[in-house]
């Protein structure tokens, strides 16, 4: 089992959408993963990311693998998150 597995909600730590909320769609290798916000709720494209760049959350999301932005969208309304990806994080590196 690994920490950065399918449907873990993590916070994007470098670049122009630090601080921001993104889900893991799926683990391309030891070192990158598909991620997606979805843009429209957090701002965060679906894109391949370097693990060093996320701090990964307890929260998992249930999600198919080839789930698209609406679908991640869904279960992150029924989880409860909506207004938690809507707001930007601050981190303190």
């Amino acid at each position: 089992m690994s920490l950065y597995e399918q449907g873990r909600i993590c916070v994007k730590t470098m670049g122009r959408e630090a601080g921001s909320l993104c889900v893991v769609i799926e683990k391309k290798d030891e070192s990158y993963v598909l991620v997606t916000g979805p843009r429209q709720l957090s701002g965060v494209k679906r894109r391949n990311c370097n693990i060093r760049h996320l701090e990964p959350l307890e929260t998992i999301l249930t999600i198919a693998a080839d789930a698209d932005d609406e679908a991640i969208e869904k279960a992150i309304e029924e989880a409860g998150l909506t207004d938690k990806f809507r707001t930007k994080i601050r981190l303190n590196i």
